[in-house]
């Protein structure tokens, strides 16, 4: 039953909730967290644990990407960042890491802009996934929309395993008067290989998108602890009742498709082992990590954080972020832990929480009893 509340006499608004405001309950029955299983397969593709590296130049480089894969999850580089601009990024990115002044300062976003202004090169595109292919790991990598008919067909040459195509919204019905919009489901049909595309934060432009034979939907905005869209656009999702929403659309939609089954993948707001938990408890699949990845060192952002709204041309929405550094991938994932606000051994907090409320895999644990705590 959806509850809608009155903000005043001309407009009425449906009560939503982020995952600050729920949390999960423990049930009958408590288990060994080793003997809980967090695997998640998309496709034909199997991974350990339900973690995808965001698309972000702070995040994934193509060898950080390659670690993340040797270590069970899924790497996605953003072929619109500087491993695709330029020969040789690791200057550009000592700069970004080094910029003087404060993350809002005008001049610092002017900087992104300028260093990000630099062309793409699609040989780098080629050479990048290559790289990550030699290294014997699942190849993915993630281009928005409007970049997706100029570059596709380089990055499908290219050999990705997996296409990611992902944008602050994403919907399955673009509609442009001076360009040719992407044709999402004619595209997806013609591909070869599994096509993951988001974000969505509803019911309606979930189902729309699943009906164009994506493998997966990401539900929410990306770039959660960088971005300023709901301070720049006014557009915000609470993601506890997003990801509810995308993970009935994915329900109706087996129905409606004779059985097809659509990967809900959360991304933007999962910063903590907690938010990893509650994201799962409410229907995701596997969740799209930035900020907590930022932390690791190999992480290329050396402790710093943004994502592509930090340096867009025309409407800039996201800051450079001071994250720090907690560990090494591994510990960021596995642990052990030094520090207890949750920014370490995810993987191993999401186990932890299974067990104590007596779940065995992640499809089950999508069943766990939540309360509403606001």
């Amino acid at each position: 039953m959806t509850i809608e509340v009155e903000i005043g006499r001309g407009k009425r608004g449906r009560r939503a909730y982020s995952l600050d405001d729920i949390a999960i309950v423990p049930s009958r029955r408590t288990r060994d967290p080793r003997d809980v299983s967090v695997k998640w397969q998309i496709d034909a593709f199997q991974f350990e644990t339900p973690v995808l590296g965001a698309p972000m130049d702070s995040v994934m480089s193509p060898a950080s990407a390659i670690t993340l894969g040797k270590l069970g999850g899924l790497g996605v580089l953003d072929l619109e960042g500087l491993w695709t601009r330029y020969e040789d990024p690791q200057p550009v990115l000592d700069e970004i890491a080094n910029l003087e002044g404060s993350v809002i300062e005008p001049r610092t976003t002017r900087r992104l802009q300028e260093l990000y202004s630099a062309p793409i090169q699609p040989e780098l595109i080629t050479s990048r996934l290559a790289e990550m292919r030699a290294a014997g790991v699942t190849v993915a990598g993630s281009l928005t929309p409007q970049r997706t008919q100029e570059h596709y067909k380089t990055v499908v040459a290219a050999g990705v395993d997996i296409f990611v195509i992902r944008g602050t919204t994403v919907s399955a019905e673009h509609v442009s008067k001076t360009t040719e919009p992407l044709n999402l489901k004619q595209f997806i049909y013609e591909l070869d290989v599994p096509v993951i595309v988001g974000g969505a934060a509803g019911y309606t432009p979930a189902l729309h998108l699943m009906r164009t034979g994506a493998a997966g939907v990401l539900v929410g905005f990306g770039g959660g602890a960088s971005t300023t869209t709901r301070r720049a656009l006014g557009i915000r999702a609470p993601m506890a009742s997003a990801i509810s929403d995308v993970a009935a659309a994915r329900r109706d939609y087996m129905d409606e498709s004779g059985g097809r089954y659509v990967h809900v993948i959360a991304d933007g707001g999962v910063g903590s082992s907690g938010d990893i938990v509650k994201a799962i408890a409410m229907g995701a699949d596997a969740v799209m990590l930035g900020a907590a990845l930022s932390r690791a060192e190999e992480a290329p952002g050396q402790g710093w954080h943004w994502g592509a709204e930090a340096h867009h041309q025309e409407l800039p929405r996201g800051h450079r972020v001071k994250m720090g550094t907690v560990g090494t991938l591994e510990e960021v994932l596995f642990g052990p832990a030094h520090q207890a606000d949750g920014a370490s051994n995810l993987i191993g907090a999401l186990r932890r929480a299974m067990a104590t409320t007596g779940y065995s895999d992640l499809k089950e644990f999508q069943r766990v009893e939540v309360l509403v705590t606001d």
